[in-house]
C-alpha cells in the first residue's frame, strides 16, 4: 500500500464516517448484536460505543495498523472485550460456527473478493446467528448509478479500493443469507453527493 492509502485514507474515513446520521445508523445496526461478535473492518473503532450490553466480546478484523492504533482510546473506553483477529476479511482466522453475530460497516465496498468475504462471514456464524451491516453501494436511480460507474475507477484509486457500484443486497443473498431486516436510502445532503450516499442497513441470517 502507498502512503496515501496506508496513512491518509484511515484518517479520512474516521472523519467522514463519524458524522451524526452515520453514527445513528451504526447504533441501529449494532442493536441486534449478541454474544460473541466478529466485526469485519473494525477500522478506528467507531462502532465501539454502539455495542449493546448483550455483546460479550468482539473479534476485530482490521488490515490497517494505522486504523488499529487510532482505535486504542475507543477500545480502552469500551465495556466490551475487543481483540484483533486477523487482517483479511477474505480469510478469517476463526473456526466454523464460532460467533453469534457478525458486523460490517462501510467495509464491503473495499474488500477485493467480496463474495469470498461474505462466504467467510457465513462460515464463522453459528446456526441462528445474524449478520448486521451498514454499507454504501449501488443506487437504484439510473442517473445516479451511471455516475457511480463513471466515478468508480477514481474512487477506487483515491479511497483505498472503495467501490461505488456494489449491490449489497444481491451480494449478501448470493453468499447464502436471507435478509431479515432492511432499510435503504440516501443520507441527507446535497444531490451532488448521491453517488456516495446510498446506504443499505440491515440484518441477514444464514439460510
Amino acid at each position: 500500500m502507498g502512503f496515501w492509502t496506508e496513512r491518509v485514507v484511515p484518517r479520512l474515513v474516521d472523519r467522514s464516517l463519524s458524522i451524526g446520521e452515520v453514527m445513528e445508523g451504526r447504533e441501529r445496526v449494532c442493536a441486534p448484536l449478541t454474544g460473541q461478535v466478529i466485526e469485519v473492518g473494525f477500522g478506528s473503532g467507531l462502532n465501539t460505543e454502539k455495542y449493546p450490553a448483550a455483546v460479550e466480546s468482539v473479534a476485530a478484523v482490521e488490515p490497517s495498523d494505522v486504523a488499529w492504533r487510532m482505535s486504542a482510546a475507543r477500545r480502552a473506553a469500551s465495556r466490551t472485550t475487543i481483540t484483533r483477529s486477523g487482517l483479511d476479511g477474505q480469510r478469517l482466522d476463526e473456526p466454523d460456527g464460532s460467533f453469534d453475530s457478525a458486523l460490517s460497516t462501510f467495509t464491503l465496498c473495499t474488500i477485493p473478493d467480496i463474495e469470498q468475504a461474505l462466504r467467510e462471514i457465513r462460515r464463522v456464524l453459528r446456526p441462528g446467528g445474524s449478520f448486521c451491516f451498514l454499507e454504501h453501494g449501488l443506487a437504484p436511480d439510473a442517473g445516479v448509478a451511471r455516475w457511480q460507474h463513471r466515478i468508480n475507477p477514481v474512487e477506487r484509486a483515491l479511497a483505498g479500493g472503495c467501490h461505488l457500484t456494489r449491490d449489497i443486497v444481491q451480494l449478501v443473498q448470493g453468499a447464502g443469507f436471507g435478509i431479515d431486516e432492511l432499510d435503504r436510502g440516501y443520507l441527507r445532503g446535497p444531490g451532488i453527493g448521491r453517488p456516495w450516499t446510498y446506504v443499505y442497513a440491515g440484518r441477514a441470517v444464514p439460510v
